[in-house]
């Protein structure tokens, strides 16, 4: 019913609105036709929800009811979004904007900076770690280059949740993070790197949202400018939004429903990023007219696979458990899993690389093979083991295709020869191509070995072969338009493919597929990682297996080794996942909630969920689950006993705490929180310790100010002379009606 795995890489252009809906299943076509209102897609693994919306807004465009430019789809790498404007342009509907947040954050402030803030917008920092190993050192803390990138990462988690740097420790302990350092120090250098950002006048791409942010929670004219350009938006992998993206997205929305998501619980793998499902999850609460379309049918992998995949999920528990999907395979049968144990790790490595040799012996071409590991790490013993096979191989995560050296100088001596005359008789396309990398190391023959010259003419080949596909899907093409080619596939950072095995952590393999995948290092300890804790901390590894299981088409061989070393004490055990599904091994018994096996269309009926602990609002008595109205204590269009001088007097306060902290003015209290103050007008620090995003903290430090606010009592005071604002002090909180803040969240 749809594209085979091996779609062609020029198909053509489809020559009607109808066309476009040509080859999709019953559910696949009905998230195409969805074209009005907010729009739910629950999308299993390898179900084709890419085909799926990419289809919904080209027939959309082919029919005459969307406009290109008026719509934004949005995902989460550039990769995602240049495959995305790809498809798009192959389905006639160039102009689609496809970006990913942070780029669209990032065009958007650039525009707008000179009207909502004046000046020269601050020069955007490439990479935080230079700033934060220079934060450490000023704090004379000595980190390791493991250390370093970890204390990153968790400056990066900081921002999108919103919790500022005194607040580290309480929110990394609520949230059981697996902290690098000790948090008090972590804190100090969080609190120097966005000082020096601050020196310098740079900004990270962090701020890039919280300043746009603040910019369309400020400007009206902004957000209404930017809402009037853009009036439909596409949201894919929305199963990992962080509450800052969800803010600004509501920003972009501003009330409209024209909203259509698309993810998968099951996948949810980027937590420690700042990710939640629960935006997904709890979509029907926040629409109740949504429709609600569950993608279940996999054209990606044989019924072996499905099975097992169904079988790691159907011993899953929590949330994201209870919405998990049934996968139903639609291709045909295939062989089964292989589970393989060995002694040491280089025996794994060999036998991986053996059972490799043997596939592309037998017909798979290298770059339709993966070994995926949890940590990169592991993959020293696999390279080795590779090279020493004879066996071509690519690191993935490593230099994007086209920033290589030898694809740019390739680009050019292209370019060059493009604009050279022709002989009257020219020869094909290919040959063209072939004959000016020829000149910079490509051969018919890959050099022997691995190294700098084999990535070399991995690079060449794999640039001759694109021109292959191209010719053939084109035969009166011209070296010029291959030219064009290469720069639109530049621009959209999507590569072709280099022909080699592909080595990658599980993480970096999420929205790939191969036809044979090796998961190697499969013991407790590594899988789940031995820093996974909690319940939630084990399940979201069970999901990351998930993801590496189902990346498979065909061929999929799970393994581990009792030890590291040979002749190593073997004590290691087998990954608890696989229990009940390796033969000989019992199950732990299934524990998740009834899967969503049935796929289908549910219309605008359903609910708001319930949470825990629920609260009532204020005026009608109605049980809240809105992030928003649970703050405000109230529905949104409840009557509202808003003091709103006391507010603007509560705004101003914030403002000028903000100056003094040198801290964003969300970081004080958020707007809902102000806005709660200031309906319920709290006479004594238990009712002001009641309002949500009032913690005990922050009732402490601010409880005094707030109180005599309320009571009429307060005289602001002068901010410290010389002291100026920043571009940070007017960015209120990213969250919004969206989410709490983590910060927040810890305080209670």
């Amino acid at each position: 019913m749809t594209a085979t795995p091996h779609e062609s890489l020029f198909p053509a252009t489809p020559d009607s609105a109808d066309a476009v809906l040509e080859g999709l299943d019953p559910e696949q076509r009905a998230v195409a036709t969805a074209l009005h209102g907010p729009v739910c897609v629950l999308a299993g693994a390898g179900t084709g929800k890419t085909r799926a919306i990419t289809h919904r807004i080209a027939y959309g465009v082919r029919a005459g009811i969307l406009q290109p430019s008026t719509v934004l789809a949005v995902t989460f790498t550039a990769r995602a979004a240049g495959e995305m404007r790809g498809r798009l342009r192959q389905l006639g509907a160039g102009g689609v904007q496809a970006r990913t947040f942070h780029s669209a954050a990032l065009r958007q402030l650039q525009y707008f900076w000179p009207r909502a803030i004046g000046g020269e917008m601050p020069r955007l920092l490439e990479r935080k770690v230079q700033l934060v190993a220079e934060s450490a050192a000023r704090s004379r803390i000595r980190l390791d280059r493991n250390e370093l990138r970890d204390v990153t990462g968790e400056i990066e988690w900081c921002k999108v949740t919103q919790t500022v740097p005194e607040e580290y420790a309480a929110a990394a302990a609520k949230a059981a993070r697996d902290v690098p350092r000790d948090p008090a120090e972590v804190s100090r250098i969080y609190a120097g790197y966005e000082q020096l950002k601050r020196d310098r006048a740079v900004i990270d791409f962090e701020d890039v949202l919280l300043l746009t942010v603040g910019v369309l929670q400020d400007r009206p004219d902004v957000a209404d400018t930017v809402r009037a350009q853009y009036q439909h938006f596409v949201v894919d992998e929305y199963q990992d939004v962080s509450p800052l993206q969800q803010r600004l997205l509501e920003l972009w929305l501003g009330g409209r429903g024209n909203l259509c998501v698309v993810g998968d619980a099951s996948q949810t793998i980027y937590s420690f990023t700042g990710a939640t499902p629960d935006f997904l999850l709890g979509f029907r609460g926040r629409h109740p007219d949504a429709t609600v379309v569950k993608l279940v049918r996999d054209y990606r992998s044989t019924p072996q696979v499905v099975a097992l995949a169904n079988g790691l999920l159907a011993q899953a528990r929590g949330q994201a458990a209870a919405h998990r999907l049934e996968l139903v395979s639609q291709r045909e049968s295939g062989p089964e899993p292989v589970y393989t144990e060995y002694p040491d790790e280089p025996a794994e490595a060999e036998g991986a690389a053996r059972r490799i040799r043997e596939l592309i012996d037998a017909g798979v071409r290298p770059s339709e093979i993966a070994v995926l590991y949890r940590i990169n790490a592991q993959s020293e013993v696999y390279e080795q083991a590779l090279a020493d096979a004879g066996v071509p191989y690519q690191l993935r995560g490593a230099e994007r295709f086209f920033e290589r050296p030898e694809v740019r100088e390739a680009g050019m001596l292209l370019r060059g020869a493009a604009r050279a005359p022709q002989d009257e008789e020219p020869e094909s396309l290919p040959d063209q191509v072939r004959a000016v990398l020829s000149s910079r190391g490509w051969a018919s023959e890959p050099p022997a070995g691995s190294g700098a010259v084999r990535d070399r003419w991995e690079s060449l080949a794999a640039l001759v072969r694109l021109s292959e596909d191209f010719s053939a899907a084109r035969p009166d093409a011209v070296l010029a338009d291959f030219v064009a080619e290469l720069d639109e596939r530049a621009n959209a950072q999507h590569a072709p493919t280099v022909e080699g095995v592909t080595l990658a952590s599980l993480h970096a393999a999420k929205g790939l597929e191969w036809d044979a995948v090796f998961l190697v290092g499969l013991t407790e300890g590594t899988m789940p990682i031995t820093h996974a804790k909690t319940d939630e901390q084990v399940e979201e590894e069970r999901r990351l297996l998930y993801v590496g299981v189902t990346r498979a088409r065909a061929h999929l061989s799970m393994s581990w080794a009792l030890s590291r070393s040979p002749g190593g004490r073997g004590g290691r055990r087998p990954s608890r996942f696989l229990d009940g599904l390796r033969p000989g091994s019992a199950p732990r018994g299934a524990r998740g909630g009834r899967a969503g096996g049935q796929g289908g269309v549910e219309r605008g009926a359903g609910g708001r969920s319930r949470r825990r602990g629920p609260v009532l609002c204020r005026v009608c008595g109605r049980t809240l689950s809105d992030p928003g109205e649970i703050k405000l204590m109230r529905c949104e269009d409840c009557p509202s006993d808003l003091d709103e001088g006391l507010y603007e007097q509560l705004r101003s306060w914030r403002m000028d705490q903000a100056r003094q902290l040198g801290q964003p003015a969300y970081c004080v209290f958020t707007d809902k929180t102000l806005l709660a103050i200031a309906e319920v007008r709290p006479s004594d620090e238990q009712g002001l310790a009641a309002i949500p995003g009032v913690g005990a903290r922050k009732l402490e430090k601010f409880g005094a100010d707030v109180l005599a606010l309320c009571a009429g009592e307060f005289t602001e005071s002068e901010p410290p002379d010389g002291e100026s604002g920043t571009p940070f002090e007017d960015v209120r909180e990213p969250s919004g009606d969206a989410a709490k803040s983590s910060a927040e969240e810890a305080e209670k």
